[in-house]
Formats: C-alpha cells, structure tokens, sequence
C-alpha cells in the first residue's frame, strides 16, 4: 500500500511516502507566507522515478493549527488529488499535531485506515475538513 502525506507548520513543509515497509520522506523550510513547490517536493520524493500519483492509495495531511492557511491549502491540494484519482483523504488530529513531521502523519494515517477495515468510504476526501480548536470569530464589516 502506498500512503502520501504532508504536513506544514507555516515556515516548513514535509512530505512523506509510505511504500509497503519503506518510508521516504523530504522537508523544505520556507518563509511562512511562501508555499513551498508541491511538485517539485513529489519529484525529490522519487515521483515518476519510484512512484506514479495514481498508485498512492491513501491520502494524508497534518490537521495542525499553527498555519490555517497552510493547512488549508495543503487539505485543498490533497483534496483535489483524492477526488481526482477517486481515493480516501484523512486529515489526521492528534493532541501533538503540530510537533509531529508528514512520516507520522502517515503512519497514523495507515493505522486508522487499517483500523477502519480498509474502509475508503469512511475517508471520503469531502469530508476532510480542516477543524481548528477554537472557534474563528469574525466581525462583519460595518458593525
């Protein structure tokens, strides 16, 4: 099975790629307001040397709360991949989210797969919403 995940805290990026017992992994730091090249991050991985996007079975990110621009732009692009090749998409919580590089975000993303009975349904990627901890409060302009 192969599981591909990212995560991101704002000023770096990881990209991981669990193939069977392999794990291969690359991290990027960056300016907090620049999103790293995903692409080129995928080819320094081994994409279209290793691996083909539409092996990945499993798709993964990092539901962390340090960027939410980060983390949003990073759900919508696996989203977009997870819809397009028609596979699951978790978007994985964890009390020490932020803390943690895209090898464990995959790695507990391949657990909860697995614990669901390798259920794809469970994952829809639509429902792979980035939930934040605390409640956004905006204010409406002219009030």
């Amino acid at each position: 099975m192969k599981v591909l995940a990212i995560q991101s805290s704002g000023d770096q990026t990881s990209i991981c790629l669990i193939h069977n017992d392999d794990v291969l992994t690359f991290s990027q730091k960056h300016q907090r307001k620049k999103r790293p090249d995903w692409n080129n991050m995928l080819i320094n991985l081994g994409l279209n040397k290793l691996f083909n996007i539409d092996e990945i079975c499993l798709f993964a990110f990092a539901n962390s709360s340090r960027s939410y621009t980060a983390t949003r732009s990073i759900a919508t692009y696996m989203k977009g991949l997870a819809v397009a090749l028609k596979k699951p998409l978790i978007a994985v919580s964890s009390d020490d989210i932020d803390e943690l590089y895209a090898d464990s975000i995959a790695k507990l993303a391949l657990l909860e797969y697995e614990n669901s009975g390798l259920n794809s349904e469970m994952f829809n990627p639509k429902n792979a919403n980035p939930i934040y901890s605390q409640d956004l409060q905006y204010k409406k302009v002219n009030e």
